[in-house]
């Protein structure tokens, strides 16, 4: 079987003849970015072959690097099947990175109602005048301490297999955790001396894309420390479908758990030592993800919510043991799973909805959440309406051709000036640039409508006499960043395909938005809020993000963004149990629309296909502002 030797780490790995070199890294336990999930759509996932020889489809390559990249030996990771042994080099780029992860809180208040307690107590040892039973004589001293009555707390064998050397080791000195579980209080653990000041809970958003983890003080709430990182089920497909699709193959959703859980573990981990804790010191996990995410992570066959009529196993939260999923905490503390409202709507937008406090709200919301896919919720306490779709990869820089994710050298923010056409930009961490973010993306679109380079289709204006405004390789182009000035020495540009592709998955979104509102007959006029949660939706401009139409025109000013609003309901729900009490009345009470079943939704992307709509008087403000452009560019009214 041939050798991969990859470069720059000259990491080995022996694999059958006609793997691609993405499916060696994957073997070599390296993680590469696979946008279009190896399908050779994105162009992502660049290699460098140095020695040896691979086969490829010149043809379909011909469209990511020029000739002299191919005589160099570019190619692409999941397009080049290996024959012989080679060596290959795989650029930064190529790799997944660490991604920029919101940690900031949203400054709402919860109540303190924590579902775990410590105890602290000193026993009198037993006596021939006094032989209670030691469960017994601990349960009571727990009570007498102010805990739950002794009558009503449940204690496991592997607890009461521990307490009597543990009780006399250390003197009748000890320390009773007892956590509140569905039904029952239940002691989940037994430890020497005096350990109450260490008690800690994590939050977790599970995300296809990225896992953050928030440890808690449970005894004050104060946050302790925080960590996230990439989610590794990523090298077995970028999207839902993709794992779906590989959970069906054999070991494939054991493979797929393991990962979840690895991943977890590394963001607890980062969390625990960033906070100096230890993980055994963590006695309750509460995770919020969407639907298929918590089915893989419990290990439960995800395979028919992709199948008519796309029905999850399960809906309403579930809990389990921490220790018995795998997770590296305390070995009994109890884990809370949010519940779900469909197939496509997860417990993640239940925790936006927590979050965001809007179905505590009287006046209309409008939630938008963009990541590798959308959901959509509008409604009030009394009622609320949902939809799930897939955006594209274009919103997260995918199918773009200088598109990246939110990651270190990611222009985030454009400023064009509509006269010299001359662009401002923002990278994250300041650094020279090496693509475009989603965020820098809308911007830039924006920019480029309002200064009539683009039309409302999208099409670049090649009549336009600037040296930024040019033919490229394939496509009319706008040259963003030269090639001295970035970081991948090469010019960095938008061009009309990636524009289109942009258009594409602004219209998908706009379109679930005006297909809800339609449903129940609810005009923009009507919506008082509107909240954006996820990393995308916290560095977009605000103003922009209507000029291109991703969402219904409101004032700016009624626009909100929540952050990472998955990790801020799993806090909520971790500090106050008592707020766990809505969450399957949430879920159980929004309704939800099959875009893919809905004639009005195909209605409604068609027209939202023009930047910002085909029907202008939907978007007054915007509307005036692109009068107002083509009289400053002599184009007329």
């Amino acid at each position: 079987m041939p050798v991969v030797t990859f470069l720059p780490s000259f990491r080995k790995v022996t694999v059958p003849r006609g793997s691609t070199i993405l499916d060696a890294a994957r073997a070599a336990g390296i993680e590469m970015n696979v946008v279009c999930g190896g399908e050779g759509k994105c162009g992502k996932c660049v290699s460098v072959v140095k020695n040896g020889k691979v086969t490829v489809d010149e043809t379909r390559l011909s469209r990511f690097f020029s000739p002299e990249e191919r005589e160099q030996g570019y190619c692409l990771a999941c397009m080049s099947f290996i024959d012989e042994d080679i060596q290959v080099f795989l650029p930064e780029s190529s790799l997944v990175q660490a991604q920029q992860i919101l940690i900031e809180s949203l400054g709402r208040t919860t109540e303190f109602h924590p579902a775990v307690w410590k105890y602290a107590i000193t026993l009198k040892p037993p006596t021939l005048e006094n032989p209670s039973p030691d469960l017994s004589r601990l349960l009571w001293g727990v009570e007498q301490a102010g805990g739950p009555p002794a009558k009503k707390v449940y204690a496991p064998l592997e607890i009461i297999r521990r307490i009597p050397r543990i009780l006399r080791d250390s003197g009748w000195h000890v320390t009773a955790t007892v956590a509140l579980v569905p039904g029952a209080y239940r002691l989940i653990n037994l430890e020497k001396g005096d350990t109450a000041g260490r008690l800690f809970g994590v939050a977790i958003d599970l995300g296809t894309t990225t896992i953050v983890a928030y440890i808690r003080n449970l005894s004050t709430g104060d946050m302790v420390g925080v960590g996230s990182t990439y989610n590794r089920q990523i090298s077995c497909g970028e999207d839902i479908l993709a794992r779906v699709n590989f959970a069906k193959r054999e070991g494939g959703l054991s493979t797929l758990q393991s990962l979840a859980v690895e991943s977890i573990n590394t963001a607890i981990t980062e969390a625990a030592n960033r906070g100096g804790i230890d993980c055994d010191d963590i006695y309750e996990v509460v995770v919020a993800g969407n639907t298929i995410m918590t089915h893989i992570l419990m290990g439960i066959d995800p395979g028919y919510m992709i199948e008519e009529p796309y029905v999850p196993v399960v809906r309403r939260h579930l809990t389990t043991s921490a220790g018995r999923i795998g997770v590296s905490v305390g070995n009994t503390a109890p884990m809370f799973i949010f519940p779900a409202v469909s197939d496509y709507i997860g417990g993640d937008i239940v925790a936006d909805i927590l979050a965001c406090g809007m179905a505590e709200h009287e006046e209309v919301s409008l939630l938008v959440d963009i990541g590798t896919n959308f959901e959509v919720v509008l409604g009030n306490r009394e009622w609320m309406i949902s939809c799930a779709g897939a955006a594209g990869p274009a919103l997260e820089g995918g199918e773009v051709l200088f598109g990246m994710r939110a990651n270190p050298g990611a222009i985030e923010h454009v400023t064009l000036d509509p006269e010299t056409l001359e662009p401002h930009i923002e990278t994250i961490n300041g650094g020279k640039p090496r693509g475009i973010c989603g965020s820098g993306l809308i911007d830039l679109l924006a920019g480029l409508l309002e200064a009539c380079v683009i039309d409302r289709t999208g099409k670049i204006n090649t009549g336009i006499s600037h040296p930024r405004i040019r033919m490229g390789a394939h496509y009319p182009e706008f040259l963003v960043v030269e090639r001295e000035k970035s970081a991948i020495m090469k010019d960095i540009v938008i061009t009309e395909r990636d524009i289109k592709n942009l258009i594409m998955s602004k219209a998908s979104v706009l379109a679930a938005c005006f297909t809800l509102m339609k449903v129940v007959g609810v005009t923009t006029d009507a919506i008082k809020s509107v909240y954006f949660s996820g990393a995308f939706g916290n560095y977009i401009h605000k103003e922009n993000a209507v000029t291109i139409g991703l969402i219904p025109e409101v004032d700016p000013s009624q626009i909100h963004t929540i952050g990472n609003g998955a990790i801020e309901g799993a806090s909520i729900a971790l500090l106050n149990r008592k707020a766990r009490k809505r969450l399957d009345e949430i879920a159980h009470s929004i309704g939800y629309v099959e875009l893919n079943a809905s004639s009005s939704f195909m209605e409604e992307y068609t027209r939202a296909t023009f930047l910002p709509h085909t029907d202008l008087s939907l978007f007054p403000r915007v509307e005036e502002r692109l009068k107002a452009c083509r009289l400053r560019r002599g184009a007329g009214p």
